[in-house]
């Protein structure tokens, strides 16, 4: 994971916060190299999802929204962690995950009291000081509160506010809405893209766990009769879109939550859990939230959120699936399966990113073998060709090796070179990132040879 780590550091994809005020903890800002790579996974789940499917429409909510619809969804009641304090250190801990840890016991469904009796009976020490001397454990909500302008129209008394610990409620929200203005019919989804926010007591492992985070979710909309089916279909589509971005399936496991740890909302819930460095953690999940999340906002607000259903005639409030995947873990993810060292023949070595082209940050490099002779000027005519299919790099410093070597590392998928011959013959070497393999090419033929074999 250092290795990760310091790769993504040293290309541009993503640096520590705040690094120049001594870093801010569990904070990072996506390099020129990460942007594109990020930006290029949500593109191509917004196309997959939501553009190329006749069944499924987008929106775009606010990271605040109203305080009554946490009050509805449950957040306000259960949406929190089991903490504990070090009075020595005072590193700020998640109790049931150290006792967890170290005395092999489950937590789930214990009180504070009983979470903080195990602590003193298993003699548990603190990680990161090893003391053993803690406060009790106390509930810790893990939404960000925020003070909102006091107006006369506030329904707070305090004016507090909070940023979604996830999206999924904006889309409830506006379910009504949007059931009134698309012309939608059972089934049917609602996808939305953004941030959301958790005051996690213990983030960390890079990008894995931020505090602020970015999801890819979709509420699909069905009849009850039809959940298993379609929960099934989901499951099938979520793997497929892990092959489109090229992650290994050896990698990838399913996990089944028992009926006793599903979340407040859930009927049934499984993970796609990947491989990661620092071991299998969550990477997207599913979850059947019935009509938990209709019928608390139906109730809380007096407002009808039903539909027609065209077979009963009748105006029934519908269940949900909903398949959530991570961006900032896919990015994770993605860095992690395609980060490869390689010792080649002649006894070099070379770092290389193997990741598909569809979502590789740089598409085509163009390399001019000299700064002479013409060369550059004819480059960069095959360099404005090649922004056909993306963000791409023109790159002149260095020898032709070096520059390879710098593309092979940020995952471009194919080089061209101009050389002599380029001005002779109008052909071009395409070296292909991962075999090194090198074919020369026809200009005029470049494009059509380009899309087939890499987009």
């Amino acid at each position: 994971m250092e290795k990760i780590v310091a790769f993504a550091k040293r290309r541009g994809f993503a640096y520590p916060g705040s690094a120049i005020y001594g870093g801010f903890a569990n904070s990072y800002t996506y390099g020129p190299y990460g942007v594109e790579l990020k930006k290029n996974i949500k593109d191509l789940w917004w196309k997959t999802f939501v553009q190329d499917r006749e069944d499924v429409v987008g929106i775009d909510g606010d990271i605040i929204l109203h305080p009554k619809a946490w009050q509805a969804s449950g957040h306000l009641e259960n949406f929190n962690d089991q903490m504990v304090d070090c009075k020595n250190c005072r590193a700020r801990l998640r109790a049931d995950h150290i006792v967890e840890e170290q005395a092999k016991v489950d937590c789930e469904g214990m009180s504070d009291k009983e979470v903080t009796a195990l602590i003193k009976e298993h003699d548990i020490q603190c990680p990161k000081c090893g003391k053993k001397e803690f406060t009790d454990v106390r509930k810790f909500n893990m939404m960000f509160s925020t003070q909102m302008a006091k107006t006369a129209e506030a329904d707070s008394d305090d004016g507090m506010a909070y940023l979604r610990p996830e999206t999924a409620q904006a889309i409830f929200l506006e379910f009504k809405n949007v059931v009134d203005t698309m012309r939608v019919k059972l089934p049917f989804g609602i996808g939305q893209t953004g941030k959301a926010f958790r005051n996690e007591i213990t983030p960390g492992n890079f990008i894995f766990r931020r505090l602020e985070f970015e999801q890819m979710e979709i509420e699909y909309f069905i009849e009850e009769k039809d959940w298993e089916k379609i929960f099934a279909e989901w499951q099938k589509d979520m793997k497929d879109w892990c092959t489109l971005i090229g992650l290994d399936s050896k990698k990838l496991h399913d996990y089944e939550h028992p009926q006793e740890k599903l979340s407040h909302y859930s009927k049934r819930t499984i993970d796609i859990e990947y491989d990661f460095p620092f071991g299998k953690k969550e990477l997207y999940g599913l979850a059947y939230r019935t009509d938990f999340d209709l019928a608390q906002h139906e109730e809380h607000s007096k407002q009808k959120l039903r539909i027609h259903d065209e077979e009963s005639g009748q105006k029934i409030l519908p269940h949900v699936i909903e398949p959530t995947w991570g961006l900032d873990r896919s990015v994770l993810a993605v860095m992690c399966d395609g980060y490869t060292e390689e010792k080649l023949e002649d006894g070099t070595e070379r770092t290389v990113l193997k990741i598909a082209p569809i979502i590789a940050p740089v598409k085509v490099a163009v390399l001019p073998l000299m700064k002479k002779d013409g060369l550059p000027e004819k480059a960069k005519e095959v360099f404005e060709a090649m922004k056909v299919f993306g963000n791409c790099e023109f790159d002149i410093s260095g020898t032709v090796g070096k520059r390879y070597r710098r593309q092979d590392e940020i995952g471009t998928p194919v080089c061209i070179t101009v050389d002599y011959d380029t001005l002779e013959d109008g052909t071009i070497t395409v070296r292909d990132r991962d075999t090194m393999t090198q074919e020369r090419v026809k200009i005029e033929d470049l494009i059509s040879t380009l899309q087939k074999k890499y987009f």
